[in-house]
């Protein structure tokens, strides 16, 4: 959601630094609109970031010897990093 919200921001302070001809007194339409298309880079890296630290799993394999048929077993589980572990 952070991904589509900064390009939201960032193609709205476009429109309002290049595509608007209005001349306001009292607010600066220019330097609005570079605001908003820093702040939208600025969430898109942030989503970005959290994408790539959500996708990460880690893989665990123990191999163990069956005492029942004097054999190895081999298990792997994987855990995402918001999987509840610990519970």
């Amino acid at each position: 959601m952070s991904i589509g919200a900064g390009i939201v921001l960032f193609a709205i302070g476009a429109i309002l630094a290049f595509a608007l001809n209005v001349q306001v007194d009292w607010v600066n339409l220019d330097m609005i609109g570079y605001i908003l298309m820093g702040a939208g880079v600025v969430i898109f890296l942030v989503g970005l970031v959290l994408l790539m630290r959500r996708r990460r799993s880690d893989v665990v394999t123990h191999t163990d010897v069956d005492p029942a048929t004097n054999s190895r077993v081999t298990r792997r589980s994987a855990s995402m990093p918001d999987d509840s572990a610990g519970l």
